[in-house]
């Protein structure tokens, strides 16, 4: 079988697997969270925390609920990383570095999981599974509820209740993410990954000398790593060590896991709303930009330029023989238009091109099909902008699911999407002004600058994967990237619920026959060409100076 012929049918068959999880998934989450039942686990952890979660929220009380919470675990896992020296299970580890343990406390916390340290070599079992693995859980049921909430403002009508923030974090870590994890993490062993609490041993001769590893609870860790679109590893190879993703099997099915709740949950939202054709419509964006995007990355890997390619079959530097070009590919082109970052090959080691492709996933704000609830608001944020125009070219007050789109919303949707270009950019520039940042390139050229460019990229955008050329484990890099992914993460959340709360504050538009009809294709088309547009005005001179320069170059 050739590789190109194996690639596709590895997309073909992913495809197929999240088709047949669409419909169940979607619809479950979509009774979760309208459900009024609270199960007993669910009433302890209520009681623990001293929330009532049958208290409706306006916009301001669920912002504080998420930023209160997110504040609490920063500090939590900020001290963990401190006093880890002193924590049974550290395997002898010392305690991590002020700068390092703030940079992974803000990490883990905005669902980047950036990591500028070696997994294996810096973090006991304490730290991994108590700190690290349990952020992966929560982090990703935050971003969920962020997108319940403005769901509901569309659904809502005269109010400004959201919710309840507290019973939506519950619900989403208890009913969806927990008893997929448990599935997945013995999916993910039964292919070889490892699940223990095992020391450092030596495992052979390496180089003339003895080379050590430690063991871990590292199936359950990489399963919500992936399901939570969150991309820390266990191991500094992240999915590329064969510990956390031992074949192809296993790599198909993080892939699938990556993907399956950010599809699943424009479901939830057309069930929510009372359309499931919105849903379909929002699917529809989706799937056509991840579609593309993974065609054009495994045309531009399989394309041979020389003997070396045409030995290799494709670009096959920086990837793992046993997930081939196309493995490879795929998994890229998932962990960058989603938040993940776990990485499964090096994108530093791609063509021009393909860093330029992973580099533009991120930057279209992680919206197809995106992280898991970021990937949908930010959609919807799209949609907002994407009726805006519609209604200025026909000279008609916008409307979208039935709400008008004032100058109010459309402040806020603005806000959304200036705040992470700004932080990439500006936090980029600074890095080339200053000489101790640009000094951390291990190349220079094009290249060199798009590993900055990718840091903070991945940063603010709060996807977790890097150029794997950058030592980024500085003191600049630590703190600006680390504040670039808190703000990256909380800020939008702001104008998000906001926008949720104007939205539910309104009465509900009936349909005219001047509507536009946003559940058709001609819309999602529209849809399409907006993100397009805005991503391509935004960040093409920094990929005309990085990726592209290098890929025409080439």
């Amino acid at each position: 079988m050739s590789p190109v012929l194996a690639g596709v049918l590895q997309l073909l068959a992913l495809i197929v697997a999240l088709g047949l999880s669409y419909r169940p998934l979607g619809d479950h989450m979509a009774r979760v969270y309208s459900s009024e039942k609270h199960y007993k686990p669910e009433k302890w952890i209520y009681k623990a925390i001293g929330a009532n979660p049958n208290v409706e929220m306006r916009w301001p009380a669920y912002l504080r609920g998420v930023l209160a919470f997110s504040a609490v675990s920063v500090l939590f896992l900020y001290l963990l990383q401190r006093i880890q020296g002193s924590l049974p299970g550290s395997l002898g580890f010392v305690s991590i570095d002020p700068d390092q343990a703030f940079n992974t406390a803000a990490s883990f916390v905005a669902n980047t999981n950036w990591q500028s340290y070696y997994g294996e070599q810096a973090m006991g079992h304490v730290v991994q599974t108590g700190g690290l693995a349990v952020q992966n859980f929560v982090s990703a049921a935050v971003g969920i509820a962020v997108a319940v909430a403005l769901v509901r403002g569309f659904a809502r009508s005269r109010t400004g209740e959201l919710g309840n923030f507290w019973a939506d974090l519950v619900r989403g870590t208890v009913r969806i993410l927990l008893p997929i994890a448990v599935i997945g993490a013995l999916v993910l062993v039964a292919c070889g990954a490892i699940q223990n609490f095992a020391g450092i041993h030596e495992v052979g001769q390496f180089m003339g000398g003895t080379q050590q590893w430690n063991g871990g609870a590292v199936a359950s860790q990489e399963v919500i790593k992936e399901l939570g679109t969150n991309g820390g590893g266990y191991f500094n190879a992240n999915s590329a060590h064969p510990f956390e993703n031992p074949n192809g099997v296993s790599n198909l099915f993080e892939i699938y896991l990556i993907l399956v709740i950010p599809f699943a949950l424009t479901r939830t939202f057309g069930r929510m709303v009372g359309s499931l054709k919105q849903g379909y419509a929002i699917l529809g964006t989706m799937a056509t930009i991840w579609v593309v995007f993974t065609g054009l990355m495994m045309w531009t890997e399989f394309a041979h330029n020389g003997p070396a390619f045409d030995l290799a079959g494709g670009a096959m530097e920086g990837k793992e023989t046993r997930f081939g070009i196309g493995g490879s590919s795929i998994f890229a082109v998932a962990t960058t238009l989603t938040s993940t970052g776990a990485v499964n090959s090096f994108h530093s080691s791609y063509t021009g091109f393909g860093g330029g492709i992973t580099m533009l996933g991120m930057q279209l704000g992680e919206i197809a099909p995106g992280g898991v609830g970021s990937g949908l608001y930010g959609m919807l944020i799209m949609a907002v902008i994407a009726v805006f125009i519609a209604g200025l070219m026909v000279g008609r007050t916008p409307e979208y699911l039935g709400k008008k789109i004032g100058t109010r919303e459309i402040k806020f949707a603005a806000c959304y999407i200036l705040i992470t270009p700004a932080l990439v950019l500006c936090f980029t520039a600074a890095s080339f002004v200053l000489d101790t940042p640009s000094n951390s390139m291990t190349n220079s050229g094009a290249h060199g600058f798009s590993e900055i460019l990718y840091a903070y990229t991945s940063g603010a955008n709060n996807n977790g994967s890097a150029f794997a050329g950058l030592n980024a484990d500085t003191q600049w890099f630590n703190s600006t990237i680390g504040i670039a992914m808190l703000l990256g993460r909380f800020l939008p959340m702001v104008f998000v619920l906001a926008l949720a709360g104007s939205l539910a504050e309104q009465t509900h538009v009936p349909e005219t026959a001047g509507t536009l009809r946003t559940e058709k294709p001609l819309f999602t088309g529209l849809l399409v060409g907006t993100i397009m547009i805005i991503a391509g005005l935004t960040y093409f001179p920094a990929l005309a100076l990085g990726p592209l320069a290098e890929g025409l170059a080439a």
